[in-house]
C-alpha cells in the first residue's frame, strides 16, 4: 500500500514528460492524456463578448477560451469551454467555465455545454427554485453523458464553475477547481502607494464567491478516505510536489486533482462526487464591480487579489481578460514549461467603467 511519503517513480506519472505537468491533472495512461486531434489542433482560441441584452446586474461581459500548450502533445485540444447566455424570461445571465481534463475531457466539457442550458431553462423550478432547477438539471446531463458509449468517462470528466444573475441577485454554482471571484469596494483596503495615482485609492477587495474542491480540504478528503480512496502529492525527484489528489485504495490511479467533478467514473468510486455548492446573496450596486469566472488555468499561479488589480486596471473587458490571459501562460511557463488551457469571463456590474 502506498502512502503520502513514497515516491512515485513507476508508472505513468514517472515518465519524463509527467514532470513537466505536475501542476496537470493525471488520468489515464494514453499518449492522449491532455485531448488529441486527429487532424491538428481543434478549438484553438475562442472569444465572445456584448454588452448585456436584458436588465440585470451585469452590464457588460466578454470571454476567451484559449488552448494551451504541452510540447510533449503537439497536437493537443482545447479541452475547456464556455457558456455565455441570456435567458430573458426570468432576466437571467449564465456565465459558466468548464475544464476538462482526460483523453476524453474535451468531449465532456462540450456535452455539458451544449445540453446543460437546454436542461436549466426547461426545468420546471427554473424560474422559482434555482438550486434545485440546476442540481437536477446537472444529474440529468450526466447521467445522459455516462450512457453514452462514444465518450469513455472512465479517466475523462471536467470541472463546472457558475454566476447565474437574475436580476440583482448572484447564484454562484461550483464543482471542482474553477472558480467565481466578485470585485468589491472596500475603503478598508488600501491602496499601495506606488499605485495612488493610477488607481486613486479605489480599494478594490477580491470576494471568492465559490469554493475550490480540493482533495486535502478536511470535509473533501475525509469523504474520499471513508469512500475507500486514499489523498497524497506526487513527491518528485527535484523535491517539488505536485497538488494533492485522489487515487484509488490500491493502485496509483486516476491522480485527479479535484474532489469534486462530472465524468470521472474511476475517480467517483475512490469519493469524488459531482455535486455542486451554491452560493446567493444580492449584488450592491454601490459596492459590487466585477465578476470573473475561470478555470484554474488562470487560478493556479494568479491569486484573486492579482486578478481584480489586473482587471481593474483595464477599462473594458475584453482588454482585461486578454491581458489576464497573457500574464497566465507566461507565469505557467515559467513554472512549469507548459501551459494549461485557460478560460477566462469578464463581466462588469452596474455600468462600472461604461463611458
Amino acid at each position: 500500500m502506498s502512502s503520502g511519503k513514497d515516491k512515485k517513480k513507476g508508472g505513468i506519472i514517472g515518465k519524463s514528460f509527467q514532470k513537466m505537468r505536475r501542476r496537470l491533472t493525471v488520468t489515464g495512461a494514453g499518449e492522449g492524456i491532455d485531448g488529441i486531434s486527429a487532424s491538428g489542433s481543434t478549438g484553438n482560441l475562442e472569444k465572445i463578448g456584448q454588452e448585456a441584452g436584458i436588465n440585470c446586474a451585469v452590464t457588460e461581459y466578454y470571454g476567451v477560451s484559449k488552448k494551451g500548450h504541452a510540447p510533449y502533445n503537439p497536437r493537443k485540444k482545447n479541452q475547456d469551454a464556455i457558456i455565455m447566455l441570456e435567458e430573458p424570461k426570468t432576466n437571467s445571465l449564465v456565465l459558466c467555465t468548464l475544464d476538462g481534463h482526460g483523453e476524453q475531457g474535451d468531449h465532456v466539457a462540450q456535452w455539458f455545454r451544449e445540453k446543460l442550458p437546454k436542461n436549466m431553462f426547461g426545468h420546471p423550478l427554473w424560474a422559482t427554485n434555482l438550486q434545485v432547477a440546476v442540481t437536477e438539471a446537472i444529474a440529468k446531463v450526466e447521467k445522459e453523458l455516462l450512457k453514452f458509449y462514444k465518450i469513455d468517462t472512465e479517466f475523462s470528466g471536467t470541472t463546472l464553475s457558475m454566476a447565474i444573475i437574475r436580476d440583482n441577485h448572484l447564484t454562484g454554482v461550483n464543482i471542482g477547481d474553477s472558480r467565481v471571484i466578485l470585485a468589491r469596494d472596500d475603503p478598508a483596503t488600501p491602496t499601495p502607494a506606488e499605485n495612488a495615482v493610477d488607481n486613486e485609492a479605489t480599494g478594490l477587495a477580491a470576494v471568492e464567491i465559490t469554493l475550490d474542491h480540493k482533495p486535502d480540504t478536511p470535509e473533501e478528503k475525509a469523504r474520499i478516505i471513508a469512500a475507500g480512496g486514499r489523498v497524497f502529492a506526487v513527491q518528485y525527484d527535484d523535491g517539488i510536489d505536485g497538488p494533492p489528489r485522489v487515487w484509488l485504495g490500491h493502485t496509483d490511479i486516476p491522480g485527479l486533482a479535484m474532489a469534486r467533478s462530472l465524468g470521472d467514473v474511476v475517480a467517483h468510486s475512490a469519493g469524488v462526487i459531482s455535486d455542486p455548492d451554491f452560493t446567493e446573496f444580492d449584488l450592491d450596486p454601490k459596492t459590487d464591480k466585477f465578476l470573473v469566472v475561470a478555470t484554474d488555468g488562470l487560478w493556479e499561479f494568479i491569486t484573486n487579489e492579482e486578478t481584480v488589480k489586473m482587471v481593474e486596471s483595464n477599462r473594458t473587458p475584453a482588454e482585461a481578460v486578454d491581458v489576464l490571459v497573457t500574464e497566465a501562460g507566461t507565469r505557467w511557463m515559467q513554472e512549469e514549461q507548459v501551459i494549461d488551457d485557460t478560460s477566462i469571463i469578464v463581466a462588469n456590474l452596474f455600468g462600472y467603467k461604461a463611458s
